[in-house]
């Protein structure tokens, strides 16, 4: 598991951690029902707290990405909860499409940058 974490980022370890294995399950590095490293694991692996794994592992649980499974531990378990996500994608990205406009950014460029996010998960 290839999880990259930049300690000098003003965003949250735990949300990093969250979002590096969202973008592996779109990416199709991560599959319906791969087992993720123990908390331990991963916290050693990559020199973190394994409070900080735990919590992105409760988030992901939260967001019905994983289950956890006493046997396997934390298993990529994708929520089919469609209407439940378009909506949570629809806030985010009236807060995004906001900021864009107040930077004079086309719908055009918005389409474009879309596009060019989507061809790394197809």
């Amino acid at each position: 598991m290839i999880i990259e974490i930049d300690f000098n980022s003003d965003e949250a370890l735990y949300l990093q951690l969250c979002n590096q294995i969202i973008m592996g399950i779109a990416a199709s590095r991560f599959h319906e029902g791969d087992s993720l490293p123990s908390v331990r694991q991963l916290a050693d692996s990559i020199g973190i707290n394994m409070h900080t794994v735990n919590k992105a592992y409760t988030v992901l649980r939260q967001e019905g990405y994983v289950k956890v499974d006493r046997r396997k531990g934390a298993v990529i378990a994708l929520d089919i909860d469609r209407m439940r996500t378009l909506e949570e994608l629809k806030k985010e990205l009236q807060v995004i499409l906001a900021k864009g406009s107040c930077k004079n950014i086309s719908k055009e460029e918005i389409y474009e940058l879309i596009e060019e996010i989507y061809e790394e998960y197809e």
